[in-house]
């Protein structure tokens, strides 16, 4: 799985029902209103390169209300849940 983090600008009394619109696009899992130079951040996973232009130019920067798009193509992905499994392998809360 490819994940890409999409960082959008969109006309600010947009926000809302473009992020929704985003929400709705297929390959995109979530969609974050955010403070700080950018609107929204968008969550993209799609199992083959091609498809991160099909939906990031070929669809989300389409939509009405979005001005601008910066998109990060994630390497490697590093969480405590991830971090945790690894190192308490065959250890259960019970024993």
């Amino acid at each position: 799985m490819i994940t890409t983090i999409v960082m959008v600008s969109v006309e600010t009394d947009r926000i809302p029902e473009v992020a929704q619109a985003i929400a709705d696009l297929d390959g995109v899992s979530e969609v974050y209103s955010v403070a700080g130079d950018v609107d929204l951040i968008a969550i993209v996973r799609v199992r083959e390169f091609d498809q991160i232009a099909e939906v990031i130019a070929g669809r989300l920067s389409k939509i009405e209300g979005v001005l601008h798009t910066d998109t990060h193509v994630a390497f490697r992905a590093y969480s405590r849940h991830d971090l945790e499994a690894a190192f308490s392998i065959g250890y259960t809360a019970s024993e």
